[in-house]
C-alpha cells in the first residue's frame, strides 16, 4: 500500500493515536528542537562509515541513551555539534536528509497528503513546521515560470548549520517525491556551502544539478507544479489535523520577537526589510509595531542586524563565496558598506573574521579572495 494509501486509511489517524502523539507534542520544549529521527539516520550513517556513534553524542552534550528513550525532540544546537564532529564524511548532512522520509513524519504526512494541491502542501509545510521541526523556517517563492521553496537554520551560526540545511532540503525532496511521485526531480539545487571533494551523491539523489557557494539553501523547479493536485486528499482529514496542530501552537505561543526573527531570516538574503513592510504584513502601523518590540526588549533595526549578521557569518564561514558577492547576497550598496557594518557587529573585518574562522577548523581561504577593510 502507498503512503498516501496508508495515511488515507488512517493507520495513524485514529482519534486515540491522534491523542497520545499529540499528547507528546504539546509537552515538546520550547527552544529550537528538531525530531529525534534526525539522531537515528546519524546512528545508521555513521554505523555504515565505521564511525563510533556513542562518543560522539556523549561529546555534543546528548544523551547516550536517547535513540532507545521516549524522547522525540532534541535540541537543534545539540544535533548541529553532533554534526559537525561527524563531518569527517562531507555529505553527512545529505546522507540525514535521505533517510527521513514522509513516512516517518507521522503528523506533517497526515496533513500534507490530505491537502489539495502540490502548493498547499508546502505552504501548509511553511506554516506549520515549528510543530515538529523548530530548527528553521520554509519559505515559498513562485516568479513567472520559476517556483522556489527554501530553507533557512533558525539559528544560523550554530555549528553544522549547512549541514543542517542540506539535510533539511533532501527532507523537502522526499516530501515532493512522496506528493508527486517517486520520479520527481527538480531542475536544479542551491547549497549555501563549499563543494565537497565528491559531489557524485548530490546528483545521485537530486537527480539535478547541484550548485554549491549558493546564498541560499533552495530547490528550484517549473510553477505549474504547484497548481498539481494531490490524487485522493480528503479536506475532512486535513481539517482534524490542522485542528490539532492548532492546539499545539496555542499552547507554544511565540512572542513577536521570535516570530520576526524568523521572518527575517528566511528574507534578509533577498530584500532590505523594512519596518513598514513588517508592519503591513501584521495589520498594524509602523508605531504599533516599535512599541511591542520595545516592550520585548529589543527594535526593528537591532533584529534586521542580528540576521543580516547571522547569515554574513554563515556565508562567510561555510561557502567560498568572495566578500563582494556576500556584500551583494545581503543587499549592501558596496563592500566597504558591508565591511563597515561586519566591523560594527563583530569588531572586525570580515575577512578577519573568515581567517580566524577557518584557521580554527584548519580550512583553506581562497588565494582570490577580497581582502576588504
Amino acid at each position: 500500500m502507498s503512503l498516501s494509501a496508508k495515511l488515507r486509511s488512517g493507520f495513524c489517524l485514529t482519534e486515540a493515536a491522534l491523542a497520545e502523539r499529540v499528547h507528546a507534542t504539546e509537552k515538546a520544549p520550547s527552544t529550537r528542537f528538531v525530531p529525534v529521527d534526525d539522531v537515528r539516520a546519524i546512528q545508521v550513517d555513521l554505523a555504515e562509515l565505521s564511525a563510533g556513534f556513542g562518543s560522539l553524542v556523549a561529546e555534543a552534550g546528548l544523551d547516550p541513551q536517547i535513540i532507545d528513550s521516549r524522547t522525540k525532540l532534541v535540541p537543534f544546537t545539540a544535533v548541529g555539534r553532533l554534526i559537525a564532529l561527524a563531518a569527517d564524511c562531507q555529505q553527512l548532512g545529505l546522507l540525514i536528509g535521505e533517510r527521513v522520509t514522509l513516512a516517518s513524519q507521522w503528523l506533517r504526512a497526515s496533513m500534507l497528503c490530505n491537502c489539495d494541491t502540490v502548493g498547499d502542501a508546502l505552504q501548509a509545510l511553511k506554516a506549520h513546521l515549528c510543530v515538529q521541526d523548530r530548527g528553521g523556517v520554509v519559505r515559498l517563492g513562485v516568479f513567472g515560470e520559476i517556483a522556489v521553496p527554501s530553507y533557512t537554520p533558525y539559528e544560523l551560526e550554530v555549528v553544522g548549520a549547512a549541514l543542517h540545511s542540506e539535510q533539511a532540503l533532501a527532507k523537502v525532496t522526499n516530501v515532493l517525491r512522496a506528493l508527486c511521485g517517486a520520479r520527481w526531480e527538480p531542475l536544479e539545487v542551491l547549497l549555501p556551502r563549499s563543494a565537497p571533494d565528491d559531489s557524485t551523491p548530490y546528483g545521485a539523489f537530486f537527480r539535478a544539478p547541484v550548485r554549491f557557494d549558493q546564498e541560499m539553501t533552495a530547490l528550484i523547479f517549473l510553477a505549474p507544479l504547484v497548481q498539481q493536485t494531490i490524487a485522493g486528499a480528503d479536506p475532512a482529514v486535513r481539517r482534524r489535523v490542522e485542528e490539532r496542530i492548532r492546539r499545539i501552537e496555542v499552547a507554544q505561543p511565540a512572542k513577536l520577537t521570535d516570530e520576526l526573527r524568523h521572518y527575517l531570516r528566511a528574507t534578509v538574503i533577498k530584500q532590505r526589510c523594512k519596518a513598514e513592510r513588517i508592519a503591513r504584513l501584521r495589520l498594524v502601523n509602523r508605531r504599533t509595531l516599535s512599541r511591542r518590540l520595545r516592550a520585548e526588549g529589543t527594535s526593528f533595526r537591532q533584529l534586521t542586524d542580528e540576521a543580516q549578521f547571522a547569515v554574513a557569518k554563515q556565508l562567510l564561514a561555510d561557502t567560498s563565496m568572495n566578500l563582494t558577492q556576500i556584500s551583494a547576497a545581503l543587499n549592501f550598496s558596496e563592500l566597504a558598506a558591508f565591511t563597515h557594518a561586519f566591523r560594527r557587529w563583530s569588531g572586525m573585518a570580515p575577512s578577519t573574521w573568515r581567517k580566524e574562522k577557518r584557521s580554527e577548523t584548519n580550512s583553506p581561504v581562497d588565494s582570490d579572495m577580497p581582502q576588504a577593510g
